[in-house]
């Protein structure tokens, strides 16, 4: 694979065709402003047009912009036809296609597969903007509005549909998208380099279908093909198995009992002597990352991982082991006479790059065609800040990494107080609140590994189970730091840490905790233990609970030394793969023992090539080695089942109990049902005496300025937002009356503000 120079190497040099615009053109009138007869290159996103550097097209678009392309933008065309495709006219070099921040499935499909009453990614939050896998249709209304234009997609979607994959919503291995959308090319992972460097040779004439050496990028090319003569194929089409043992030879023979086979052993010729030459260790890695530079890594086919679910998890364990672009090889795929060819992952970015992408010229605002219109994703991070990318963590659940890396990917202080002092002088209504210096984890600023020579040739899934690995730094020092000098900005009155941290990493350093507990909680902090049993952690390579206590004995004494009343809001998810009945009662059980009573929960939804989407799928176990007898994984599909698991998060809510007592009279656990304290739910008909029946009129709801009988308690929903956050907006949900002691958030929210009257 290339070396390729800095990201910004030729910016300077290089001249825009016009002055830099508040905003990309969205439609022909824009572009006439900008005296453009055309567009370089145009970009169709899923999502509304909100130029900021946490929004993947604005992003990319400045990057090009910078690059001094023109770049127009069609948002959330009508995919029923093609003339909206066509309203900035031809583009001199490519299409750029994008489901937008999200995946699209994932943004309109409940775990459940219904389909979602808003999204937040339109304006007024509107449903329906996008359609079903928005790539695949994007990209064939492009190709037929402009035909022989190249198309080239990326950001989430596509990255991770790349390979052949279990989709959950059509309950099948569907194709690489690359065949679906027709694409000439997919970038995926973290794309500005891939992406300033395909743009920059299709400019210089280049054919798009010769452009096959860019790390991060997929295409097709006919079964076989290799880039030169030099490359060799390693075979990973099929699980290992016992080969044939070879009889042992009689060591008391004295010669061949084949007199015509000793003859011609006789006749051969004197083997070539060869002289051994010893190596140091730095000489063979170097000898092996050479050869690995020229190997394709082939996986079981698509035809034979769409019908085995032992070979889909086999492919599944090669290609997440092949994610560190310090020593990733190609991988190659059949799918029927071709082949998807997957380059390297991409380098990270250093921090120079980090900063010039997020330093460019963005409006930060949503497109003026907007108006006045509620647009909840940007309502949620128009005063927050991306300090980093990437997360080491490896949850099997979450697909940050296959998107993203293992790499953590960090911006410079500089960088990061230049746009909180514009946030502070730009930003329409701010107040004086950050409300997050964050990323896809918190605390996972600037920890990279002690070694890079160790970090490259590491073949680990997560750096931070089973334990965090011995290799891996862990002092926080920079992000306090940050955070003090962040603070410190005249005009700030707070600085609040909004996206989720690793509590594991964060007892590494009590000072960490201090400082965010002391400064940055806004009296609740997000986290994110997801269960409590050890049989369902592994599954989703988390640490167990008894970090969680941990943390938040740290955070109760440094809360309570700082006079503040602050809680800890916990994140768990129901019906994950490796999650028993049983299992998810203990965690019940554990909620109710804490007083945890949880409002908007989220159910195991299996993500294109996530591992834990492997287990749901294959039943097999990808984070070990996979045979026909490996390890087995049950996991919650009927809908049954997956409505309990959820329950039991929410074992407080009336409506949960009937299914409730089912299932623990199912599992033998009836004596959990009573109105003892060491019961879970009570008898049938206790929801007479808390709830009105339905039709009936509920009673009028306390006022604020008095406190509620329930408890009350905000919860964001878990969706996968900008890099994978969960984010949401937060929904009070009031609790029926229970004769427990009160909860330790019964008075969040319950206290009138001041100067209300």
């Amino acid at each position: 694979m290339n070396s390729p120079a800095n990201l910004f190497a030729n910016v300077a040099k290089r001249s825009s065709r016009a002055p830099a615009a508040p905003f990309l053109p969205m439609s022909r009138a824009e572009m006439d402003k900008l005296g453009w007869d055309s567009c370089d290159i145009i970009l169709i996103t899923g999502d509304a047009y909100i130029d900021h550097p946490s929004f993947g097209m604005a992003l990319v678009g400045r990057l090009l912009e910078a690059q001094g392309y023109r770049v127009g933008i069609i948002s959330q065309p009508d995919w029923t036809s093609v003339e909206p495709f066509r309203a900035l006219g031809k583009p001199n070099l490519y299409w750029g296609i994008t489901a937008g921040n999200m995946d699209s499935m994932v943004n309109r499909y409940t775990a459940d597969r219904k389909i979602r009453s808003d999204d937040a990614y339109t304006p007024n939050g509107e449903p329906n903007k996008r359609p079903d896998r928005a790539v695949t249709v994007y990209c064939q209304r492009a190709r037929e509005a402009f035909p022989g234009v190249p198309v080239i997609a990326g950001s989430i979607e596509a990255s991770l549909r790349r390979i052949a994959h279990y989709d959950y919503w059509s309950d099948k291995v569907r194709r690489s998208v690359l065949f679906e959308s027709k694409a000439d090319l997919v970038i995926f992972g973290n794309a500005e380099r891939a992406l300033v460097d395909v743009t920059r040779r299709i400019a210089a004439g280049e054919n798009i279908k010769s452009i096959r050496d860019l790390r991060g990028t997929a295409f097709l090319v006919p079964h076989g093909w290799l880039p030169d003569e030099e490359w060799t194929v390693h075979n990973s089409t099929r699980v290992d198995v016992p080969g044939r043992i070879d009889a042992q030879p009689n060591p008391y023979a004295m010669a061949l009992e084949d007199p015509k086979q000793c003859a011609l052993d006789n006749a051969q010729p004197e083997p070539e002597v060869k002289p051994i030459v010893i190596m140091t260790r730095e000489q063979r890695q170097a000898a092996a990352r050479e050869k690995a530079q020229k190997t394709v890594v082939r996986l079981p086919s698509f035809e034979t991982v769409s019908e085995d679910p032992v070979m889909y998890a086999h492919a599944s364990r090669v290609f997440h082991l092949e994610s560190n672009p310090g020593n990733a090889r190609a991988l190659v795929q059949q799918h029927g006479d071709r082949d998807v060819w997957l380059n390297p992952p991409p380098l990270p970015l250093a921090m120079d790059e980090m900063d010039g992408v997020y330093d460019l010229q963005y409006a930060r605002a949503p497109h003026p065609s907007y108006g006045k219109a509620h647009i909840p994703a940007w309502e949620m991070i128009r005063y927050s800040v991306n300090i980093m990318r990437g997360c080491f963590g490896g949850c099997t659940f979450c697909s940050i990494t296959e998107h993203e890396g293992r790499i953590i990917q960090s911006r410079s202080e500089p960088s990061i107080l230049r746009e909180i002092e514009l946030i502070r002088d730009t930003t329409k209504n701010f107040a004086g609140t950050i409300t997050d210096l964050g990323g896809p984890t918190a605390n996972m600023y600037r920890l990279a590994c002690k070694d890079k020579k160790i970090e490259e040739s590491c073949r680990r899934l997560s750096c931070v189970y089973p334990t965090i690995c011995s290799n891996l730094g862990t002092d926080h020092s920079k992000l306090i730091s940050l955070y003090r000098k962040a603070r410190a900005i005249p005009g700030i009155k707070k600085i609040l840490i909004g996206s989720g941290l690793r509590y594991d990493l964060a007892v590494r350093s009590p000072e960490y905790v201090k400082e965010l507990v002391t400064h940055h909680v806004g009296g609740l902090l997000k986290i994110a233990p997801e269960h409590t049993e050890e049989g369902t952690l592994s599954k989703m390579m988390k640490p167990g609970i008894g970090a969680y206590d941990e943390f938040k004995a740290l955070f109760d004494k440094y809360s309570r030394e700082a006079g503040k009343k602050q809680y800890l809001i916990p994140y768990f998810i129901a019906a994950h793969p490796g999650s028993t009945d049983e299992d998810m009662l203990n965690l019940a059980l554990w909620l109710k023992k804490n007083n945890f009573h949880l409002d908007q929960v989220q159910t195991f939804t299996p993500t294109p090539m996530a591992m834990a989407t492997t287990m749901y799928h294959s039943g097999k176990n990808p984070l070990h080695k996979v045979t026909e007898d490996s390890e087995e994984v049950l996991t919650a599909k009927s809908g049954k089942t997956r409505k309990l698991h959820k329950a039991f998060l929410r074992y407080y809510d009336p409506e949960n109990w009937p299914v409730l007592r089912e299932g623990l009279k199912r599992m033998g656990r009836g004596d959990l049902i009573g109105n003892g304290e060491r019961h879970l739910v009570p008898p049938a008909g206790s929801e007479q005496e808390v709830a009105p029946q339905r039709g009936e009129r509920r009673p009028p709801v306390a006022p604020r300025s008095e406190a509620p009988k329930g408890r009350v308690i905000e919860v964001a929903t878990r969706r996968n937002g900008r890099g994978g956050e969960r984010r949401g907006e937060p929904a009070p949900f009031m609790a029926p009356p229970s004769k427990a002691k009160a909860g330790i958030l019964s008075t969040i929210k319950s206290k009138p503000k001041a100067g209300r009257k």
